[in-house]
């Protein structure tokens, strides 16, 4: 299992992240799912555990 989980591991800017789609594999959920319940308990999860690009993000 922690071969697995590494696999996904990669490093965005510098920070080693895995993806939404890579993680909702992981416990066997739809991303939808997933990301729907991060937003019902967004408090649950510390700010610097998470983030999202956009195209704008990339852009700067």
């Amino acid at each position: 299992m922690r071969q697995l989980v590494e696999s996904k591991i990669i490093v965005v800017r510098g920070q080693r992240v895995i993806l939404d789609s890579d993680l909702a594999a992981l416990y066997g959920v739809s991303t939808t799912w997933l990301n729907e319940q991060i937003t019902r308990n967004i408090r649950r999860f510390p700010g610097d555990c998470m983030f999202q690009l956009s195209f704008k993000s990339l852009n700067t």
